[in-house]
């Protein structure tokens, strides 16, 4: 069997259970709210926005939603990150916790602004 490449957000963010889908359209919303120039698409079979180059990326784990807003995103916001897993370029938001929305959407500013300065 074949399995069908995923080719659009909605098609990534249907392929989960409902209260997954629920916290993926959160996310999306807030991205798309912080960076509405920002085009969407599939890179890295993850859900991406682009605005001059990468914005961010986030997908949907096990135990987690990652979230991939640039190693320099990660490094800014190392204070408010400190509760969660991080490494160079992702943070892991638990899915037993709400997603720091508010933090997202700063996150997705400053990569706005890193991305238009370019």
């Amino acid at each position: 069997m074949v399995s069908k490449k995923i080719q659009t957000v909605d098609e990534y963010i249907s392929s989960f259970p409902p209260d997954i889908q629920g916290i993926l359209e959160e996310i999306r919303e807030t991205i798309r709210e912080s960076a509405p120039e920002a085009e969407e698409t599939i890179s890295y079979g993850m859900p991406t926005f682009r605005l001059k180059g990468n914005l961010v990326h986030f997908a949907a784990y096990k135990n987690h939603i990652g979230f991939y807003p640039t190693p320099s995103a990660i490094k800014a916001f190392k204070e408010e990150l400190s509760h969660y897993n991080t490494s160079k370029g992702t943070v892991q938001f638990p899915l037993d916790e709400p997603v720091p929305l508010d933090l997202v959407r700063k996150m997705v500013l400053f990569r706005v602004q890193e991305n238009l300065k370019k």
